[in-house]
């Protein structure tokens, strides 16, 4: 049954949203050779003409978008003959930050880019392009353009909404006899437990992939404080310790679970591995994101799956909530000269029919736009709208981190899953990375 975005009103609720991947943009204009000589001496900023030839540089992180979004990109060009847009993807078990600087360290910088928000956007704000006067802006939720204001201003277009949580599969928990579903942490060790019983592995873990550890398993104790943010400054001020604090005493019992029950060699096991295992039904659970969604359903068209959420203690109520909230944002490049044609594909992007059927039928993205109606996004966007719905959701975290922990702390997770480090060292390891590098 069709639903419409509008009634995803309780995601301005969600006001802790946050990004992953630092940014930053300096100056390119791209023509064609016979202008190259006027394009290097053009003002910044100047619109071209509708017959002269342009050339958009999208630079993004998505791999789950990439083949589609390169056709979107066709579809513009067919729109508008005098222009070329280029897309380059670097993602998936890429640094997508590193690779983007990059870019702009070889003279090759991108129109289009992703910011994560928050801290990135503070960061970058001399290289970013004002978008508050895009008609876009009045449609999006006013929660997803948090991450991306400042001082009034919005810098960024969300790309959509998304959730993350335990991925399950309910043939196997049929299979296994599991009739309630786990909210709680013993919940979830004796689904477990009857999962191995059955011979069924219970968790799929890609923890050869430094982001599904440091970034989004981490994110979940962090989430999980009183008042995450007051958490976080707490940190950088010196007066809160991840050492002894009572939700990172807790995670590890759920983090030892997932490594005790997981599959072989997770070490050596990445982002495709962990996604094609599930998929294939050799797992019972992995702990992943809806943008998983196209990659599933093309390995197992039939799967029927939901959404669990992570539980690191008892705490019913607590526990069954999963994280959602932006993954990125498209931004401009301030210095570019083509940065109106730039913003005329943002615009189209999410506005034109066209546009707007890539989205939600190709990408299987939860808009955040209430002028793009979600349809046939698969289960596991129903169980995103769901949880949301009924105010169930966390807060996404990692952007408000000091510049290069998320990094450091799937380092420092890897080495715990390879028997590397004590608990006590793994969470000192983890503070003492968070005191290197905060401000």
């Amino acid at each position: 049954m069709a639903i419409k975005m509008k009634r995803l009103t309780i995601f301005t609720l969600i006001v802790s949203i946050v990004m992953l991947f630092s940014a930053c943009s300096t100056t390119t204009e791209v023509k064609d050779n016979k202008d190259a000589d006027q394009a290097t001496n053009a003002p910044t900023g100047e619109k071209s003409d509708s017959n002269e030839k342009v050339t958009l540089n999208i630079f993004q992180f998505k791999v789950e978008i990439a083949e589609d979004l390169e056709q979107l990109a066709k579809e513009y060009e067919k729109e508008n003959p005098n222009v070329t847009v280029n897309v380059q993807t670097v993602g998936g078990g890429a640094d997508y930050g590193a690779a983007l600087k990059a870019q702009f360290a070889s003279g090759n910088e991108p129109d289009i880019f992703n910011n994560g928000g928050f801290a990135e956007a503070q960061t970058w704000l001399n290289k970013l392009e004002d978008l508050s006067d895009q008609p876009w802006v009045d449609h999006v939720y006013s929660s997803a353009k948090i991450p991306m204001t400042v001082d009034g201003k919005i810098y960024g277009q969300p790309l959509n909404l998304e959730g993350y949580g335990f991925i399950y599969n309910k043939d196997l928990f049929d299979k296994a006899g599991i009739t309630v579903l786990p909210k709680t942490l013993d919940e979830l060790e004796q689904a477990v437990k009857q999962l191995n019983d059955a011979g069924i592995t219970p968790f799929s873990i890609g923890y050869g992939e430094w982001w599904v550890l440091g970034i989004h398993l981490l994110n979940i104790p962090f989430a999980q404080q009183s008042d995450a943010d007051a958490f976080i400054q707490g940190l950088n001020t010196g007066t809160d310790k991840i050492p002894g604090n009572e939700k990172f005493e807790q995670f590890m019992e759920l983090f030892d679970l997932t490594i005790q029950y997981g599959n072989k060699n997770p070490l050596t096991t990445d982002y495709n591995t962990q996604v094609t295992q599930f998929a294939a039904g050799q797992t019972a659970m992995m702990q992943q994101g809806n943008w998983t969604t196209n990659m599933i359903y093309e390995i197992s068209p039939n799967i029927k799956m939901g959404f669990l959420p992570i539980p690191i203690n008892n705490d019913a109520e607590a526990m069954d909530k999963l994280p959602v909230g932006v993954p990125n944002n498209w931004v401009v490049n301030k210095n570019s000269a083509n940065k109106e044609e730039a913003k005329k594909f943002l615009n189209w992007m999410v506005s034109s029919d066209v546009g707007k059927t890539y989205i939600v039928e190709k990408f299987k993205f939860i808009p955040a736009f209430d002028n793009i109606e979600a349809k046939g996004l698969g289960a596991l966007a129903d169980d995103i709208i769901k949880y949301s719905n009924e105010n169930k959701t966390l807060s996404w975290n990692w952007f408000k981190y000091p510049d290069g922990v998320i990094n450091e702390f799937g380092s420092i997770m890897q080495a715990y899953v390879g028997g590397q480090s004590t608990e006590e060292q793994f969470l000192n390891d983890l503070q003492a990375a968070w005191d290197n590098l905060k401000k």
